[in-house]
């Protein structure tokens, strides 16, 4: 059984391939979800990943520390990272830290799934 389905956080498949995790409000659990996020497609990075900010306010350092992290290894195992339903001030901070550019933003759900879709994604072959 996979990690995030014994546990109680944000994170579900929305497919075989595409994960969705839901940011939560809390500022501690919010840092032990990315880090465990991490955790998760360290060990499998096999999944494209939705990151949903509806539920956040504001997000620190850590967080976008986080984001980098899982950013790279998705990239390098050719998959891929989408942010959306950020608010218009935690938008600033990626603008103001000079990554808004480095991540890919989409207005909702519905338009994340359709940036993973866009181009295909990797096919992976069984071990």
């Amino acid at each position: 059984m996979d990690k995030w389905k014994e546990s109680e956080m944000g994170i579900r498949n929305l497919s075989e391939n595409i994960i969705l995790v839901e940011l939560p409000t809390d500022r501690s659990e919010r840092a032990d979800e990315l880090k465990n996020l991490n955790e998760i497609i360290s060990d499998k990075c096999q999944y494209d990943v939705i990151v949903d900010f509806y539920k956040v306010e504001i997000i620190n350092s850590w967080n976008i520390s986080n984001l980098l992290i899982l950013r790279d290894m998705l990239e390098d195992a050719g998959r891929k990272l989408i942010l959306c339903n950020i608010n218009t001030l935690t938008r600033y901070i990626f603008v103001v830290a000079g990554l808004s550019e480095v991540f890919v933003f989409a207005d909702n759900r519905p338009a994340a799934l359709a940036a993973i879709r866009e181009t295909d994604s990797p096919i992976i072959a069984n071990p």
